[in-house]
């Protein structure tokens, strides 16, 4: 193996292993648009497909393939083709491809029993593939599908695999943990020997994450000297997944002496993207992308970090364009209540009424009420017996849903005791309600946020008359993100509260202003 470089080469195979995640299948022109996004994030290698798959696989590679003669490199596009007598080759020349990434088994066990050919033989058509793709001009990468396993069960395997390939014309040899089945020290193990056997060979580390270990494993292997580690947008992949691009980001250059090209700034946009066309959403506590891990519940930390981050470590909200929240709940300090209040603008309300607060606060927590930002002015208000606590109500509303015409809604709305109706059709009947309200709003020269999420949750094993949480996200006009909950029966009179709530911060933040 080659002594390593400060950086880390990143090979992104969201468009080929990420597509193996159950239930995802991209679009060409969604493909086209992860591979902007991908050389936006400054990844140094994209693998976008596989050869022989299909018409709209070809479509897609095709497309990605196009863009980038004009506006990159097209040998950092990689394209996964099989020991099959050329034709992946030929298919990859001919849809474009410059470089093909050949898979080879890395076990005994895979070409004995699945191929059911001898190592010799299985050799020597890898030999064959290699000089077919040389010839008509294509780079060679050999992916040794399932090499863990073949290290630690017949390593004599590997060993005369590698002496019999290692003089072709190979740029890398992609050494796969197919299963996700090794540990620190089994990847510290396996890479030692590789590296004695073969101190120059230049190699790159596949790893699945069946264990929760493939970031740990992948720091391993750069610490092990490889060059090269393969990453998916999310974790996206089968089982449990590959290799997360934003959590290696972050480890490599927090634990290692060597760094990764990536914009970390990049890489919750380039989450939220995935999420979105593959319907895949990330968990709330996925580090560096997940929706609460910058978020602060209890009110020691939030009062160690007010007096000196006490309670933060290198994955500072800032380096990926996101900011610090502090959740109010049954946790919560006056720490905690002080710093809402102080992002809300609202820090120089008397002492006595913030303690009101945080008493609330707190009996609302002990109901599993989760107060957010947005609920605090109506606490405030609610406690200093103000009218401001309701100024704006969705007095009533109707919506109407058929099978072959578009939803209808109307909605009677109150600002300050004026009552204003407005009448909408939508794509659904939220989308109407929605646009209903907007009619009335103009009425007020006051204008709807933008809603960025909407979620629905209800118990495990709720009857169909059980409650239902509606939390809905929006953009406030200093640009942070709201979210108001509504609870009821009914999931469209849950929305209509949670609709409710915006709209009273919407006119309560335009006074302030």
């Amino acid at each position: 193996m080659k002594n390593p470089d400060l950086y880390v080469e990143i090979l992104d195979t969201t468009l080929r292993d990420g597509e193996q995640t159950p239930g995802v299948a991209f679009t060409p022109k969604e493909k086209l648009s992860i591979a902007k996004m991908l050389r936006r994030l400054k990844v140094d290698r994209i693998e976008i497909g596989s050869a022989r798959v299909s018409e709209g696989e070809a479509e897609g590679v095709r497309k990605i393939l196009d863009w980038c003669e004009t506006h990159d490199n097209p040998e950092k596009l990689e394209i996964l083709g099989f020991v099959d007598g050329g034709r992946s080759v030929e298919w990859i020349r001919n849809n474009g491809g410059k470089v093909i990434n050949l898979l080879c088994k890395g076990s005994r066990n895979h070409c004995e029993i699945q191929l059911k050919k001898t190592p010799e033989r299985h050799f020597a058509d890898i030999r064959k593939e290699v000089e077919k793709a040389v010839g008509v001009g294509l780079k060679v990468n050999l992916y040794l599908e399932d090499w863990s396993s073949g290290v630690h069960d017949s390593f004599d395997y590997v060993l005369n695999q590698i002496n019999a390939l290692k003089h072709l014309p190979v740029e890398r040899f992609m050494l796969c943990d197919t299963l996700g089945k090794l540990n620190v020290s089994g990847v510290t193990s396996a890479l030692n020997l590789m590296r004695s056997a073969f101190p120059e060979l230049r190699c790159d580390f596949h790893g699945h994450n069946d264990y929760n270990l493939a970031c740990a494993n992948a720091v391993a292997a750069v610490e092990c000297g490889i060059s090269g580690i393969h990453c998916t947008i999310n974790g996206l992949g089968e089982r449990a997944g590959n290799l997360d691009l934003a959590q290696f980001t972050v480890a490599v250059k927090d634990f290692t002496s060597r760094s990764v090209h990536i914009v970390e700034k990049e890489l919750h946009h380039g989450s939220n993207m995935l999420q979105a066309l593959s319907g895949k959403r990330c968990a709330w506590n996925t580090p560096v992308v997940g929706s609460d891990v910058f978020t602060q519940t209890c009110g020691v930390h939030a009062d160690g970090d007010k007096k000196g981050n006490l309670y933060c470590n290198k994955l500072l909200p800032e380096r990926f364009v996101r900011q610090r929240d502090y959740a109010l709940g049954k946790l919560s300090g006056k720490a905690s209540i002080d710093r809402t209040l102080e992002l809300m603008g609202e820090e120089l309300l008397p002492q006595e009424l913030k303690e009101r607060v945080l008493n609330e606060v707190i009996r609302l927590g002990d109901r599993k009420k989760a107060v957010t930002a947005a609920d605090l002015p109506f606490i405030i208000s609610d406690i200093m017996r103000t009218p401001e606590a309701a100024r704006v109500r969705i007095v009533d509303f109707e919506t109407i849903s058929h099978r072959s015409r578009l939803p209808q809604a109307h909605v009677v709305l109150e600002i300050d005791g004026v009552q204003v109706e407005g009448d909408s059709s939508g794509d659904g009947g939220y989308d109407a309600l929605i646009k209903a309200i907007r009619k009335c709003l103009k009425k007020f020269d006051l204008t709807m946020p933008r809603l960025l999420d909407y979620q629905v949750r209800i118990p495990p094993g709720g009857r169909t008359d059980a409650l239902v949480e509606t939390s809905i996200t929006w953009k406030g006009a200093d640009g942070r993100n709201i979210v108001t909950t509504g609870v009821d029966s009914d999931q469209l009179v849950a929305a209509v509260a949670a609709t409710e709530k915006i709209l009273n911060h919407l006119i309560h933040g335009k006074n302030n202003g």
